[in-house]
C-alpha cells in the first residue's frame, strides 16, 4: 500500500472536527510522502488546514460554514504528538475558581512538551513550555487548581486560597490535590495543611 492511500485511510477514519498533526502518520511513509498528501487533501477539500501543522476533517454547520475546532482541541492535538502534557494557564485558572476577575484575551496553555506559537483565525495559541512540577496533577480534575496556585504564588496562597478552592471543586477533586502534597513546593503544602487542621477543628 503506498504512502498516500495509508494516509488517505487514516484520515478517513478520524472523527470530523478533530485536530491532528502529520506526526500521526508516522511509519507510514516519509514526511515528504505525507506532506504531499496532506497538500493533496487540502486542495481537494477533503481536510482543511486549521493552523500551522494542523488540520481536520471538516464539519459542516447547519449554517453551511464549516465549524472550527477549540483551541483546547488544537493543544491537545499538539500534546498527543509530542507525548506531551498540557494544562490551563494560570490566569484562567485562577478566574475559574474566582480568585481573579481578568480574562486572558488570547489561549495559553501550559506544557511539557515545546513552546510555540499557532495562529488559528484571529486567536493566538500559545503553548507555554514549565517544568514538570508545574503540571504534576496535569490532565486531572485538581490540574487546573494547582495551576492556579502556581500562578497566585507564595505571597497570595493561604489557608483561604485551599478554602475557597475547596468550596469549589468537586471533592474527589480537592482530595486528589490534598492527596498529592508531596508534588507541592513547601509554601504551597503548608498553606493546606494550616487549612486542613483548621477545617477539622
Amino acid at each position: 500500500m503506498t504512502a498516500s492511500k495509508s494516509v488517505r485511510q487514516k484520515i478517513a477514519s478520524l472523527p470530523l472536527n478533530e485536530p491532528f498533526t502529520p506526526g500521526l502518520f508516522v511509519g507510514l511513509g516519509s514526511r515528504a510522502a505525507v506532506d504531499q498528501t496532506l497538500m493533496r487533501l487540502t486542495k481537494e477539500g477533503e481536510i482543511e488546514r486549521v493552523g500551522r501543522g494542523v488540520y481536520v476533517r471538516p464539519r459542516p454547520t447547519e449554517f453551511g460554514f464549516n465549524a472550527k475546532p477549540t483551541a483546547e482541541q488544537v493543544a491537545r492535538a499538539i500534546a498527543k504528538t509530542e507525548n506531551a502534557t498540557i494544562e490551563i494557564q494560570g490566569a484562567e485558572a485562577a478566574r475559574r475558581f474566582g480568585f481573579s476577575t481578568q480574562m486572558p484575551t488570547q489561549p495559553v496553555y501550559l506544557t511539557s512538551g515545546s513552546s510555540r506559537h499557532l495562529q488559528l483565525g484571529r486567536l493566538r495559541l500559545t503553548l507555554k513550555h514549565v517544568s514538570p512540577r508545574k503540571l504534576a496533577l496535569a490532565g486531572t480534575e485538581a490540574g487546573p487548581a494547582m495551576s492556579a496556585l502556581w500562578y497566585l504564588g507564595k505571597s497570595e496562597v493561604s489557608e483561604r486560597t485551599f478554602a475557597q478552592l475547596a468550596g469549589q471543586m468537586p471533592p474527589k477533586a480537592f482530595r486528589m490535590l490534598s492527596a498529592n502534597k508531596a508534588k507541592m513546593p513547601s509554601w504551597m503544602s503548608n498553606a493546606l495543611t494550616r487549612y486542613e487542621n483548621r477545617a477539622h477543628v
